[in-house]
């Protein structure tokens, strides 16, 4: 693979000589801003080589580097090993940013050129790197080209999978109703239409699923809604009979997905509200500069609030989900102890016993499965190469989830397989800790999730550990895994934490070469009380699997502690125990017993 990327590069420099580039620079996204992508635009994996969901990739014609966040750390070191790529670690003191090490790579140049495809970057990362070079030197930045469309020759086509309908007693919501509140918050804001690119946000106000993406259940296609019209633009292969149907009975015009440009360029209404900084440059230009609103699509925070069909479905999904996770761990240590498996065999083990699930649809992401030193590799997947034999001794980590037709589930559990060292279990109970006091906290309405994400913190850092990741993420009603615009996390995320939201509580602690350990439950949030001081709220946990007792050193847990973990166990057992039966229910019994 370090030969075929090396190749790609050089390929790429003599594109670049040829058309008056000087350095190109590859981000992640697709035209529609999507965190997973489908293969159609992995452009930046195929330059780079490096398979995480989030990195830029910067080639100029010496040299070549990567950025990526603490999650893909230890993975793109080993993925960038000899591809001639400098690894760039997000957010670490002394890591420059994508426009500071281009102005020192390009300071030689008497006049440097930049490229950036228009099609995939955003209206604000071109302007802000415009602006950037532009005080560093004389370095320009284009839009106009992909060198993709010319080097990549065996590049997978844009998808065509057929969209269905997602139906009223999932959706909770008709189609009618999202948009008349759509169209009433352009009022308050003062515009007239909405330019809408985020693929879930596309298939949340339609009603509508795809299968596009890999493990999100959405398809391509842009959403233009206007005062008196709403002009759906896919390819319109994409559309069975019965969702034809349902688009004209919603009064939902559908025009080529190409055609986008065109119908912004004629844009009837007054004001089109443009999110600056998820469309796309190319889309973004394309509408009249003074039709342009600039603004946040309100769809994002509409989304994120379910409705109570929604939420009585994430329980019913968590519940067969739960199901699912109790078959496998109950079969777990038995099979591992009699020899023979691997990450990947645990993994298609999991994801077999949740097939098996009513309104089973796929999984939401893929599975991590990490033994011992892969646990510590935060985004790890076992590929073939990677695969090892998990022994019946130490911790595996096992981040997975699901996409039911009335939920999304995403649940980690580390696991003991056999004798543990101090430090391990120390850790994990670390973890546990963190886990706990985040779930048992109460917070006021209109608290944002930076205000509370040290509660999950507070045990292990007084102890010296911490973790790079953030602590929650919004979870889709049979929608993408991640979800905003709300988040538990260091970084200040201003997003107020709603009623009626889901989010992950996720905490973990990550020895390099040793082993990792995170505890994972999905919540939602629910009113707690009304007091002088205003209305609080408070977390309800939707997922329903045992938490592993035997890595926990019982004297570093509080009374309080202890009391959640036993009140959640028993929770499990009379949630999940009526829909499992010998071996599998004695196994929950004794999983759940307390402590």
């Amino acid at each position: 693979m370090t030969h075929t990327i090396n190749e790609r590069v050089g390929r790429l420099r003599s594109w670049m000589k040829e058309n008056g580039f000087t350095a190109f620079v590859f981000p992640s996204s697709d035209p529609h801003n999507s965190e997973y992508v489908a293969d159609h635009w992995k452009s930046r994996e195929w330059i780079s080589g490096f398979s995480g969901s989030a990195g830029t990739a910067v080639v100029t014609l010496e040299h070549a580097a990567l950025w990526t966040d603490s999650r893909y750390f230890i993975a793109a070191e080993k993925e960038l090993n000899g591809t001639g790529f400098q690894l760039m670690k997000l957010r670490v003191e002394g890591t420059p940013s994508v426009s500071e090490w281009l102005a020192s790579e390009l300071s030689t140049y008497e006049k440097a050129v930049v490229g950036l495809d228009g099609n995939v970057n955003s209206f604000a990362e071109v302007a802000a790197m415009e602006q950037e070079l532009a005080t560093k030197g004389n370095i320009t930045v284009r839009t106009d080209a992909d060198p993709m469309a010319e080097l990549w020759t065996d590049r997978p086509v844009i998808p065509d999978n057929m969209v269905s309908l997602h139906p009223l007693e999932y959706s909770g919501e008709s189609t009618s109703s999202k948009v008349s509140r759509v169209r009433k918050h352009l009022l308050d804001c003062g515009a007239d239409g909405l330019l809408v690119t985020a693929l879930d946000e596309i298939a949340w106000v339609l009603n509508l699923r795809g299968s596009d993406v890999h493990c999100n259940p959405v398809f391509v296609s842009y959403l233009l809604i206007s005062p008196e019209n709403i002009t759906l633009y896919i390819n319109n292969v994409k559309l069975p009979d019965d969702v034809k149907a349902y688009l004209m009975s919603e009064h939902i015009d559908v025009q080529a997905y190409e055609s986008v440009v065109e119908g912004l360029r004629l844009y009837a209404g007054k004001s089109l509200l443009v999110d600056m900084s998820s469309t796309n440059y190319s889309l973004a230009t394309a509408v009249p500069f003074e039709k342009v609103c600039s603004g946040v699509s309100p769809i994002a925070s509409m989304k994120a609030v379910k409705n109570k069909v929604e939420q009585d479905g994430f329980r019913a999904a968590m519940l067969r989900d739960g199901v699912a996770v109790v078959k496998f761990l109950a079969w777990l240590k038995s099979a591992v102890e009699a020899g023979g498996q691997t990450e990947i065999s645990l993994d298609d083990r999991l994801t077999a016993l949740r097939a098996e699930q009513p309104k089973f649809k796929g999984i939401s992401f893929d599975t991590i499965v990490g033994y011992e030193a892969h646990g510590a590799i935060v985004h790890y997947e076992a590929t073939p190469e990677t695969d090892i034999p998990v022994q019946p001794h130490g911790l595996v980590l096992i981040d997975s989830g699901a996409q039911y037709l009335d939920g999304t589930t995403d649940i980690t559990r580390t696991i003991a397989l056999g004798e543990l060292s101090e430090e391990q279990r120390r850790v994990y109970t670390l973890v546990l800790k963190g886990h706990i006091q985040l779930d048992r906290c109460r917070f006021p309405a209109g608290a944002c999730g930076s205000q509370i994400d040290a509660l999950a913190r507070a045990p292990m850092w007084r102890e010296g550990y911490n973790y790079m990741h953030g602590t929650g993420h919004g979870v889709g009603s049979y929608l993408n895994v991640h979800e905003g615009p709300h988040q538990i996390r260091m970084e200040w995320r201003p997003a107020p934490l709603q009623a009626g939201m889901t989010v992950t509580n996720e905490p973990g602690i990550y020895l390099e070469g040793k082993f990792g350990v995170r505890i994972e439950n999905t919540l939602l949030i629910v009113p707690a009380e009304s007091t002088a001081f205003g209305d609080f709220l408070k977390f309800e946990t939707l997922t329903l699997a045992p938490i592993d007792t035997a890595p926990i050193v019982l004297e570093m847990l509080s009374t309080e502690e202890r009391e959640w973990l036993n009140n959640y166990h028993r929770r499990v057992y009379e949630s999940l125990s009526p829909y499992l039966e010998g071996n599998e229910k004695e196994w929950l019994r004794k999983a759940t017993l307390p402590i």
